[in-house]
């Protein structure tokens, strides 16, 4: 296939402006009884989960995580995010956070899950991890299986769980997949990205995954760009995995989101007004339709900020 040319940084703006999401129609499927019987599903949370994976590192997967997060917060949902990346965890700095505990001090049994619970902008709740500690980045099962299980314990008090994963295509990056409810897998038009996408989504296939994952093509130069990445990732997914990848669309490179991360803040909330706000927005907006709260709810928040 022929290569592309780069677009200039003038047709580039325009595109941006002119869209930076596209949605498609999306129909929520009956769960498979094989997927939803499978052993990694015991004793899970009940509360609808997503986990948000890639194949590779660099593709915005945990900017997305972030700003979905609020984005759904603003709609009213009440979101639990937990930072999965147990080795390098990045989701604290993204949202402006200065968490005194977290998901080390759990592993380790110092505190409990609702112990480094910290409370984030517009409804979010984030389960922080921390930085440059490998050996959190392959958990053992057993506390692989008391972070779900903690996990489980927390979600009457959550609309949404949102996982952010660590990237690649680790054991614990499979099971946390295998044991939510929807993966969203993100990637960009470079080839190197788009290969281990396809990989983890095989991956997923080969250990069991019966549902059909979604896909998000993020920092796209062009809508053009964006629709022909899905594609092929689609086609070739349905060919050699026999399994149907959906697409929720893209989202197209916006210098607003690298400027919120030097800021310490979501771009939602940083630059409401920019295209990626209002694609997260339009993206948040598909996944979750409000409803009126129950009356003496709660908020999951145990950990105070620190100045």
């Amino acid at each position: 296939m022929a290569k592309r040319p780069a677009l200039s940084s003038a047709a580039r703006g325009g595109a941006a402006r002119k869209r930076r999401l596209k949605l498609v129609s999306r129909r929520r499927p009956v769960p498979d009884a094989r997927a939803t019987d499978h052993p990694v599903r015991w004793h899970r949370p009940s509360t609808r989960t997503i986990a948000v994976a890639s194949g590779k590192g660099g593709v915005g997967k945990s900017n997305l995580a972030a700003n979905l997060a609020v984005a759904l917060g603003e709609r009213g949902a009440r979101v639990l995010l937990v930072d999965a990346d147990l080795a390098q965890a990045s989701l604290d700095l993204l949202l402006g956070l200065h968490p005194r505990y977290d998901l080390q001090h759990v592993l380790s049994g110092e505190k409990s899950l609702e112990d480094v619970c910290i409370e984030g902008p517009q409804n979010v709740t984030l389960v922080p991890a921390t930085s440059g500690a490998p050996e959190l980045a392959e958990l053992d099962d057993y506390r692989r299986e008391c972070l779900l299980r903690g996990l489980g314990n927390l979600d009457r008090e959550a609309d949404i769980i949102l996982i952010d994963t660590a990237s690649g295509l680790s054991r614990q990056v499979t099971s946390l997949c295998l044991a939510a409810d929807e993966v969203l897998i993100v990637t960009t038009p470079e080839m190197p990205a788009f290969a281990d996408a396809y990989g983890l989504i095989k991956l997923l296939r080969q250990q069991g995954l019966e549902r059909s994952p979604e896909l998000l093509v993020n920092l796209a130069g062009s809508p053009e760009e964006a629709e022909e990445t899905a594609h092929r990732i689609r086609l070739v997914a349905r060919r050699f995995l026999s399994l149907d990848v959906e697409s929720l669309g893209y989202v197209l490179f916006d210098p607003a989101v690298g400027r919120a991360v030097r800021l310490q803040q979501p771009v939602v909330t940083a630059f409401p007004h920019s295209p990626a706000a209002i694609a997260f927005r339009a993206l948040a907006e598909r996944l979750w339709e409000p409803f009126d709260p129950e009356a003496g709810r709660r908020p999951l928040v145990t950990q105070k900020l620190e100045a």
